[in-house]
């Protein structure tokens, strides 16, 4: 086998068993109602209807009745399993979750009716192990690997793996799309003359996701089939809608997370449901229904006869379900075969209703996040792949850190990137970001090229607002303490909500003294700042989040303040960004700190004030932080915390 794509099986073989052993650990030794509150189950639940579908399956539609406030991990395509409280160990059915929506979702069990069990007692929904993503990663590398043997057919594995350089047309005249700047423009036609790969690499804020709309539609104008992929499907969503606002007819498989019903009416569910010949299917599913209803009106004591009759009832429900199959199949080939685009999440790609199509072009958005093996799966699939994101934010997660240190964390954005630097267009103008926020994540990570639009460049809170903030509270006496395996640092947190205390001030006096003639008073209403508060460390996220609800200044003001992990912040925006960095020891240790790309995400959020607080003398172990602070002194943007303590 092709040795690239055997260390990346084996890398995966690593990642599993370590995600397979977290799971072990969380679920066998916790209750349902530890289960629950780790977002691993919903219980109670009840069961709200179920009709029969293809095969020897049975969809039925649950309903968490309380707890309906705690956030969970089940989601469309994953494995999970229908039980009873009365014996969960033996009352269960194993079954595949085909839709979720708020408190209530579908889930496809392998039975053709449901059991005897689930009339009696508490019934709940487990989550299980995802074994199936893992298949269809391990199988897409195998037939990768098989198809990188192959001459003709293996042209594009070879230039992913670094086998072969990608082409690029010669004969082609440019397009200029009045939409797109120039990098946009470029990005467009880089797209339209690769032969295999290109990459749009798109900083924060500089309208990545207007250009692969753009160019996805400019490819469609050519009557090419498109595969749209993410890794996630809040991506796979906005990718989805934006398409679909720009007249293309686009097919979303898979669950959206965004319940709209503009995203709804996209998906394949709801184009086949309006479908001319679903009506039949209808008919058809409570005839089927009848028959097995009456099938069951016998009781256990009857002679042959009545067994006969009961088996005859059986069969023409199931002959009835295959028909039903055939005509299903049939409006799932037409709702595809008249789409342009066609849109999930990596995994998704190989769903049972789209797994046999083939595309032009693949796109793959949010390629830096996304793991190298999930990529294959939609890859296999396309004759030339384009890779949008950026690799200079986060990677992608990964459970195990002996696959992470040995190659499974770096993505194949990253690798191709690498190798083939003709291939990447760099958008440059960003509209989101103060020139002075951008600056510093544009000459670390961006070779100094980012430019920020005349429209945000010198935009402020208020006039004469310092848009960068860093505020040193070295000598402070503001020492981390160790909350589990998680630091934290009270002492920061009650500092960083005393200066938000005197921005809301300043903001309110601003909003008095220079008031915009016709316009809503900028501290009223929604129209007040939306703040961000953010941490690596999710203990000192939960500090935050309580003292926040004893800071009198801000309760009016709750509903624009957000706080939470930086993670959770990758893609999203906000007026004002605060950094509690946390870390201050006499060691100079800054663990998670050390991850620089988290960090590029972290001070990349805020459109018109950023600020940073943390101990210089803990931070300056590492140069990043060092030439940071170098930067804010150079814009006088620097600020001891002692300035603020005793005022």
């Amino acid at each position: 086998m092709n040795e690239y794509f055997k260390k990346l099986l084996d890398l995966l073989k690593v990642e599993r068993e370590e995600d397979r052993q977290s799971y072990i650990r969380i679920t066998e030794m916790s209750s349902v109602s530890e289960r629950r509150a780790n977002g691993l189950a919903w219980y109670p639940i009840a069961i709200r209807g179920n009709e029969m579908t293809r095969g020897e399956y049975l969809n039925v539609e649950v309903e968490r009745t309380t707890h309906q406030d705690i956030p969970h991990q089940l989601r469309f395509g994953v494995p999970a399993v229908l039980f009873s409280n009365h014996e969960p160990k033996k009352d269960r059915v194993e079954g595949v979750i085909s839709h979720q929506s708020g408190n209530r979702l579908k889930i496809t069990l392998r039975t053709d009716e449901l059991p005897e069990w689930s009339r009696d007692g508490k019934l709940g929904i487990d989550l299980l192990f995802d074994d199936n993503s893992y298949d269809e990663m391990q199988n897409a590398l195998k037939a990768a690997a098989a198809l990188s043997e192959n001459v003709k057919e293996g042209h594009l594995v070879k230039v992913l793996t670094g086998e072969k350089s990608p082409t690029f047309q010669d004969n082609f005249s440019k397009i200029e799309l009045p939409k797109l700047n120039a990098s946009q423009n470029e990005a467009l036609n880089k797209i339209l003359t690769a032969n295999e790969l290109s990459i749009v690499h798109g900083p924060p804020g500089t309208g990545k996701t207007t250009t692969l709309v753009q160019a996805i539609k400019t490819l469609a104008k050519k009557e090419q089939k498109i595969l749209v992929v993410a890794p996630s499907n809040t991506a796979v969503d906005l990718l989805s809608e934006k398409l679909s606002e720009e007249g293309l007819n686009v097919v979303r498989v898979g669950n959206p997370v965004r319940v709209s019903e503009r995203l709804m009416s996209l998906t394949l569910d709801s184009k086949m449901s309006s479908h001319p010949s679903i009506r039949e299917v209808k008919t058809l599913k409570k005839q089927a229904s009848e028959y097995k209803n009456l099938a069951h009106k016998y009781k256990r004591n009857f002679g042959k006869l009545e067994r006969d009759q009961r088996k005859a009832l059986f069969d023409e429900a199931h002959r009835i379900m295959k028909d039903v199959g055939q005509i299903e199949q049939y409006a799932i080939d037409d709702v595809l075969g008249k789409s342009q685009v066609i849109t999930a999440t990596l995994v998704g790609a190989n769903h049972h209703t789209v797994r046999s199509l083939k595309y032009n072009t693949v796109v793959i958005d949010e390629a830096g996040q996304a793991l190298e093996p999930a990529c294959w799966i939609p890859i296999l699939k396309a004759e030339k792949v384009v890779l949008a994101g950026d690799h200079f934010q986060l990677a992608p997660t990964i459970k195990s850190s002996e696959a992470a240190k040995n190659g499974l964390s770096k993505t194949l954005l990253e690798k191709c990137a690498e190798l083939y630097p003709e291939a990447v267009v760099l958008l440059e103008e960003q509209y989101r970001m103060n020139e002075a926020i951008m600056g510093f994540s544009s000459k670390k990570f961006y070779q100094n090229k980012l430019k920020a639009h005349a429209s945000v460049a010198t935009r402020t809170l208020f006039p004469g607002d310092q848009p960068l903030n860093f505020i040193d509270t070295a000598g402070c006496g503001f020492d981390e303490k160790l909350e589990g395996t998680s630091s934290t640092n009270p002492d920061e947190a009650a500092f960083l909500y005393k200066h938000l205390t005197q921005l809301v001030t300043s903001i309110e006096e601003a909003n008095k003294t220079t008031p915009n003639p016709g316009t809503t008073p900028i501290n009223s209403g929604p129209n007040f700042p939306t703040i961000a508060i953010i941490s690596p460390y999710k203990q000192q996220i939960n500090i935050l989040k309580d003292q926040l609800q004893h800071v009198p200044i801000l309760q009016p003001y709750l509903s624009n303040i957000s706080v939470n992990t930086i993670d959770s912040f990758q893609g999203q925006e906000r007026d004002v960004v605060y950094i509690s960095m946390t870390r201050s020891n006499a060691e100079g240790e800054i663990g998670f700190l050390s991850d620089i790309r988290r960090m590029n995400v972290a001070m990349t959020r805020a459109r018109k004030k950023l600020v940073v607080i943390g101990d210089s003398a803990t931070l300056s172990q590492l140069q990043f932080y060092t030439d940071f602070i170098g930067y804010a002194e150079n814009l006088n943007a620097y600020q001891s915390a002692w300035e603020f303590v005793d005022s």
